[in-house]
């Protein structure tokens, strides 16, 4: 990943409705959510929630999946590990076991 693309996803991610939406994504997968579950768990309209919805998609870090007759929203795992190595891939200065309470802390993945 390079810096124009993180800087992307962070600013995609630099609000609050759409951080808690992406993170609602990371717990739901590899399933997803429609679109009318995240519209419903938001409290926002349609309109408002599918404007917030499209800065994470353009971002790269949802992916539309059309199923029947939902859309199932799911996160773009190979972009959330890219920004995270992206972000720490300077982290302690090449001295992996510097970094350990930091990946201790990581439960989900």
């Amino acid at each position: 990943m390079d810096s124009d693309t993180a800087l992307t996803a962070l600013g995609a991610l630099a609000h609050p409705t759409r951080l808690d939406t992406f993170r609602l994504l990371v717990r739901h997968e590899p399933d997803g959510l429609s679109t009318g579950q995240l519209v419903e768990a938001s409290g926002l309209t349609q309109s408002t929630f599918s404007t917030h919805l499209a800065v994470l998609v353009k971002a790269g870090l949802v992916t539309p999946e059309k199923r029947g007759r939902q859309q199932i929203q799911r996160v773009n795992l190979d972009a959330l590990r890219g920004l995270m190595l992206f972000l720490a891939k300077d982290c302690c200065q090449g001295r992996a076991e510097l970094c350990e309470p930091l990946l201790a802390d990581l439960t989900c993945c």
